[in-house]
């Protein structure tokens, strides 16, 4: 944050009717506290129903305004976690070089995503868009950096549409490109050499379903999880159908996918444009399709940005650096487009 002239530190004390939700809000051990000490330089200290923060004038404000946010979140059932009040504090970080602006906290009002194992929220507004897209949209191409939530939103949005009866089946593919090293060199058969391309797919359905779930579900043939390759000459039907990394495929590959689309389907394409594994001079599929398909009727595009990132802090910084340090051609930014 901007550094300010030093000033006097003032003491308040912020009650809370429910002594059970102060426990959560303040974290197992007061971690959420502490974050918030490290993070925005105060002093808070829970006693009882209350918080005691001892700040400077211009940190006070908007460390109450952070504090009773979180706390009306959990009256309203939701879950604060390190990832919400790590997303307040930016929000505080990104307002304070508009000095007029009131600080404007994570907005909890989104109606979540519900699975058998877990209740998810939007934790950005991008997040927020992005979900009321997946809902009214067949085709929808989600592009931005690691950690934005793309795939894993997409994996809740199909898990829910299934449990309610609106797909018969769920799709997820990703291309079989090598990331420096060599499928052929990798042991075991086929099925063990793409394997590892598909873990992450496999992580986010057992987070959501359990493992036994996915398991029957496998053996029922309503969850799929396959190489690209094997997309090919089929149509598919009643299902949900997810590309992951796609800035891997070609645009011939790109193409065969997208033209599996079939009856009450639908498709979700994720990518990061600057995370490109295809040999040296192939271009990628998932910028060909930004290029020719951004005003296509019912297909729609949500950018996210280093901003959105929802993994630990640093990766968002990470991010930052590369980005400043070697600016890619390939990067792609803009708004939600129909």
């Amino acid at each position: 944050m901007a550094k300010q002239p030093p000033q006097p530190l003032l003491t308040k004390r912020l009650e809370f009717p429910d002594n059970s939700l102060v426990v959560s809000l303040c974290g197992a051990l007061d971690e959420h506290l502490k974050q918030m000490e490290s993070r925005l330089s105060v002093s808070l200290q829970p006693l009882g129903n209350g918080i005691t923060i001892t700040a400077p004038r211009y940190q006070l404000k908007k460390v109450r305004h952070l504090l009773k946010t979180l706390y009306t979140a959990l009256e309203q059932g939701h879950g604060v976690d390190r990832q919400w009040v790590e997303r307040g504090i930016r929000t505080l970080e990104e307002r304070e070089s508009q000095p007029t602006s009131q600080p404007t906290p994570p907005d909890f009002s989104a109606t979540p995503l519900r699975t058998p194992q877990r209740t998810l929220y939007p934790r950005t507004p991008r997040q927020t868009d992005y979900l009321d897209t997946l809902t009214r949209s067949d085709l929808t191409c989600a592009i931005g950096p690691a950690g934005t939530g793309k795939t894993f939103l997409a994996v809740a949005m199909a898990v829910s549409r299934w449990l309610a009866g609106g797909v018969a089946r769920i799709i997820l593919t990703r291309p079989a490109v090598e990331a420096g090293e060599r499928l052929g060199f990798l042991p075991g058969d086929l099925q063990a050499k793409v394997d590892p391309y598909l873990r992450p797919l496999y992580d986010a359905l057992h987070a959501m379903l359990g493992s036994e779930k996915v398991e029957r579900m496998l053996m029922r043939n309503e969850l799929e999880i396959a190489p690209l390759a094997y997309m090919r000459g089929r149509t598919l039907e009643e299902a949900f159908i997810i590309l992951d990394e796609a800035q891997n495929t070609t645009p011939e590959q790109m193409k065969m996918f997208l033209t599996r689309l079939g009856e009450g389907s639908r498709i979700v394409v994720c990518g990061d444009v600057t995370q490109t594994d295809l040999p040296k001079g192939q271009p990628s599929g998932l910028l060909h399709a930004a290029e020719i398909l951004q005003n296509l009727p019912g297909i729609s595009f949500v950018y996210f940005t280093h901003q959105d990132v929802v993994r630990h802090a640093l990766v968002r910084h990470i991010i930052q650096a590369y980005d400043q340090a070697k600016p890619s051609k390939k990067t792609l930014s803009g708004n939600t487009d129909h």
